[in-house]
């Protein structure tokens, strides 16, 4: 099937955008009948991008019908991966466009457009650069408001999309935490780690746990295991009647107790728990036998059994 993609500029008609959208997705994707063909893809790709049709896709999408929007998310996720000459021209293009991804992330405020863009930013941060252009805007501020809204589906598509920006690009993670630890942790704290929500604390320490033990953010995980306000949230965490929460808090709590070069106010606070901390950590185990976990349990107990008070 052979069409020149820059008609679409001059079928502004939202039918025909939502014909063309479909006949699209079947090139991309094939259809019962026929795979996709690759010249055919390339092709596409390319006069998709050259005559600036992801901009018109995105800025019309709230006028689409549902059907079309779906198709046309569909087809921001394929061209994402669609390599012409083995380039990923998708990247090129979002680079001298990154002002798309300010539309694609303030979708989050628009009910109705919300899952779509989510989905379409998603895939667009698979580029590294775009993925940073992201955590270095405004936005990232926002998404501590995003997972919290009260419509479950966005607060969960927005949730995927935080957790993706914060472990995808290892690198460019380490640089963002590492610039941005002090509003960024105080936000994560106060609006995850001890929202009321209990899904929302759920996916909070267990993405914690994941930023922190990544070896790529260990001079962050250095400085938040030296925090006693960070201690203190940890320890409420473990006293969680959710066994999964309390599970995931272990595991970052362990690195305070792991951590040789505990400052002294650290000690003080482990010390003076200790007596509470040893009687929960003798019932706590997963739900499923985990030698890693009983081994990393045994550790902290012997921490925190042989430490010793010190001056300030």
């Amino acid at each position: 099937m052979r069409y020149r993609i820059g008609d679409i500029k001059k079928q502004l008609r939202f039918a025909a955008l939502s014909k063309l959208l479909r006949e699209l997705k079947q090139i991309l994707y094939g259809n019962s009948e026929a795979e996709p063909v690759s010249e055919a893809c390339a092709q596409l790709t390319q006069e998709f991008f050259k005559e600036n049709t992801l901009r018109l896709v995105i800025v019309c999408l709230p006028k689409l019908n549902l059907e079309a929007r779906k198709d046309a998310t569909q087809i921001v996720a394929n061209l994402q991966r669609q390599q012409v000459q083995s380039r990923l021209i998708a990247c090129d293009y979002l680079e001298a466009n990154i002002d798309l991804m300010d539309i694609l992330a303030s979708g989050y405020e628009n009910p109705d457009m919300a899952l779509h863009y989510g989905a379409m930013l998603r895939e667009c941060i698979r580029h590294q650069s775009v993925a940073r252009y992201v955590l270095e805007s405004e936005h990232m501020k926002k998404f501590f408001d995003f997972i919290q809204l009260p419509n479950f589906d966005i607060a969960a598509d927005a949730a995927a999309t935080f957790k993706e920006l914060l472990t995808r690009h290892k690198s460019t993670v380490a640089e963002f935490l590492s610039k941005n630890y002090d509003w960024f942790f105080a936000e994560y704290n106060s609006k995850l780690l001890e929202s009321p929500n209990y899904i929302t604390r759920r996916q909070a320490i267990k993405l914690l746990g994941d930023m922190l033990l990544d070896r790529s953010n260990s001079a962050v995980m250095t400085r938040y295991a030296s925090s006693r306000d960070n201690l203190r949230i940890l320890m409420n965490l473990l006293r969680e009647s959710s066994k999964s929460i309390q599970i995931e808090a272990f595991h970052v709590f362990k690195l305070f107790a792991a951590n040789q070069n505990k400052p002294a106010d650290i000690v003080g606070i482990l010390v003076a728990n200790r007596s509470k901390l040893l009687r929960l950590f003798a019932d706590f185990k997963p739900d499923k036998e985990d030698e890693q976990f009983e081994a990393d349990k045994a550790q902290v107990v012997r921490e925190i059994a042989g430490l010793e008070p010190r001056d300030n």
